[in-house]
């Protein structure tokens, strides 16, 4: 079943001066307030566009993974996934990285990699990550797995194989 999500965004002032705010009107969870410095600079009490795509981004990857994983039949215990989204005032968005911190018994470091790839070609059928792809993304992942063997594997941007971290 198709489903459609709604934000709407609100904007007073110039781009320097003003200040807006964005509302989560599908889910009604969220409503944050919006303004330049925030885009632009380090700055807190405020967000911005790339926060909410890294949000995005890393809620849809850790979906995938999941996915792939289950499928295995070795579902993941817990998986927390970051994504920074990086912004320069005059080019854009510059990239997306993403690490991930799994719970994962029963796998092997190989066997790992094996399913991060599969979940990172799932996901790029996604939309969201549609959205990243003309920039640079890059992923990381961390696997913890407490009741068997812990190993941490990186997989590199689109069209890299992936390598263990040094």
């Amino acid at each position: 079943m198709a489903t459609q999500s709604k934000a709407q965004a609100h904007w007073e002032g110039s781009l320097m001066e003003g200040a807006g705010s964005v509302d989560l009107v599908t889910s009604g969870v969220g409503h944050f307030d919006l303004k330049w410095a925030k885009r632009a600079e380090a700055s807190a009490g405020a967000t911005n566009p790339e926060e909410l795509i890294a949000a995005a981004h890393a809620s849809c990857y850790s979906m995938a993974l999941s996915h792939a994983l289950a499928g295995n039949g070795t579902p993941a215990e817990s998986i927390d996934t970051t994504a920074v989204v990086g912004f320069q005032p005059g080019v854009g968005i510059t990239g997306s990285d993403l690490t991930v911190k799994a719970k994962v018994p029963g796998l092997t470091e190989n066997e790992f990699q094996k399913f991060a790839d599969e979940a990172k070609t799932d996901h790029a059928d996604r939309r969201v990550h549609q959205l990243i792809s003309p920039v640079e993304e890059s992923l990381v992942e961390r696997v913890g797995a407490r009741a068997t063997r812990g190993f941490d594997v990186q997989a590199q941007p689109p069209g890299r194989a992936l390598s263990a971290l040094p």
